[in-house]
């Protein structure tokens, strides 16, 4: 990895100027923004933290306040601001030793986007190597079920050359998300002039063009939303 005596050639990312990762950390014991996610429709966002004394105090985003007050397992939340489409509330607890993400920021890394669904973290993180990585996936063998590396994308390299290349986990899809992009790339619904358009798609696919264009839309987001964020 280029650090410890090790060659530089032992990994890519040393070269590259670090990486950045998505992190997915399933089967978390006692995370209320998690226990919240699970009868959320869509993302939990915004998930940030504060620890005074022995209290750690958590923030969040939800679209659908109902589900929040749903949850087992979630401390009462305070509604801080209403922001017409989405509430940010807060809540307080004890320190937890086993919160994945006091244990990541305990290695000394800080955590850059935080977030739930369907009963999953989700982390995006930047890192200096990929052993760094590595050390993260070790510290929470224990504290959760399963650490799955979602995807990499490793930093431009130092000169004039330039790496951009990302791992991407088509397990973000869904069965049907994953059927519509198939389906549209096959018949050229993303070529310039299009062979085919979003009805003729739809039509293939037996669903309405509102339907494939709000499947198309999710997946599309999924995929990018990550690799085309800004550092």
């Amino acid at each position: 990895m280029g650090t410890g005596g090790k060659p530089a050639d032992d990994g890519v990312a040393a070269a590259h100027g670090g990486v950045r990762a998505g992190v997915a950390i399933h089967g978390t014991e006692g995370c209320p923004v998690v226990a919240a996610s699970t009868v959320h429709d869509g993302p939990i966002t915004g998930v940030n933290w504060t620890h005074v004394g022995d209290t750690h105090t958590e923030e969040f985003r939800a679209r659908d306040p109902d589900a929040v007050d749903r949850a087992e397992g979630v401390p009462t939340p305070t509604s801080v601001v209403d922001l017409g489409d989405e509430r940010v509330y807060r809540y307080d607890r004890p320190r937890d030793g086993a919160c994945a993400c006091r244990i990541i920021e305990e290695l000394d890394c800080p955590i850059a986007d935080a977030r739930a669904e369907d009963g999953v973290l989700l982390l995006t993180l930047h890192l200096p190597d990929l052993e760094r990585l590595r050390d993260i996936v070790s510290a929470l063998d224990g504290t959760a079920e399963r650490v799955e590396v979602r995807y990499l994308v490793e930093g431009s390299a130092r000169g004039d050359e330039v790496s951009d290349r990302t791992l991407v986990d088509r397990g973000r899809l869904t069965d049907r998300q994953c059927e519509v992009l198939r389906t549209a790339y096959r018949m050229g619904y993303f070529e310039r002039p299009r062979d085919a358009n979003a009805s003729a798609v739809a039509d293939a696919l037996d669903i309405s063009p509102s339907t494939f264009a709000e499947h198309l839309a999710t997946a599309q987001r999924k995929l990018l939303e990550e690799t085309l964020a800004e550092n």
